[in-house]
């Protein structure tokens, strides 16, 4: 029996429907023969928003960049970890523990750089890294690459991108990222930049 045409329609619309409705029946876009593996941390997130005025071209180098690299964008997470990094280096990055100014291979003993980083494991990582990217483990923009990327640091990330939290609050996941053994004025100088951190569009 022949099926009047208003119903012949009908079957063919309900089917184009289901076609359109069910993902398996369409093949899916074809993958990228290469796939770059990009350096963590290296892919812009956001444009800097918290500025500092007053600050040394290293301490505003240092700003941006963890601006632009995590989603960090609470002010007293940001000062948290300024006033740490003004506390181990004063935002020197060829400082070696001591006050020598000397290149990343002449620091044989003690802390090196911007967190001093001091044990083998992490010394030898910057150097690495470096070595890998293309960088200068003596100057403030390897230096600060690597701080960003180190794995120790990316697991603290996630307390500091959290926001709206007290400086004291982020000197806990500072201690597990830097585990100083003096506190010294780290966190008097995380109270200064919470008052110099300016927001700006």
């Amino acid at each position: 029996m022949k099926l009047p045409m208003v119903f012949q329609a009908a079957i063919l619309a309900s089917v184009a429907a289901s076609a359109v409705s069910v993902p398996f029946l369409f093949k899916p876009a074809s993958l990228p023969s290469e796939v770059i593996v990009k350096e963590a941390g290296t892919e812009k997130v956001t444009d800097p928003t918290w500025k500092c005025k007053d600050c040394s071209a290293n301490e505003k180098y240092v700003l941006a960049q963890l601006q632009e690299h995590t989603k960090i964008s609470d002010r007293n997470a940001l000062a948290a970890i300024m006033g740490n990094i003004k506390q181990e280096s004063k935002f020197v990055p060829n400082i070696c523990e001591g006050g020598a100014r000397i290149s990343y291979t002449q620091c044989k003993v003690g802390g090196y750089g911007l967190i001093q980083w001091t044990s083998i494991g992490r010394y030898k990582g910057l150097g690495n890294f470096c070595a890998k990217y293309g960088c200068d483990p003596s100057s403030i923009e390897g230096q600060t690459r690597w701080m960003i990327n180190e794995p120790i640091f990316q697991k603290a990330l996630p307390h500091f991108e959290g926001g709206g939290q007290t400086v004291a609050y982020y000197m806990s996941p500072a201690y597990y990222w830097l585990g100083w053994g003096i506190k010294g004025n780290r966190e008097v100088y995380a109270y200064d930049y919470v008052n110099k951190l300016k927001y700006m569009v």
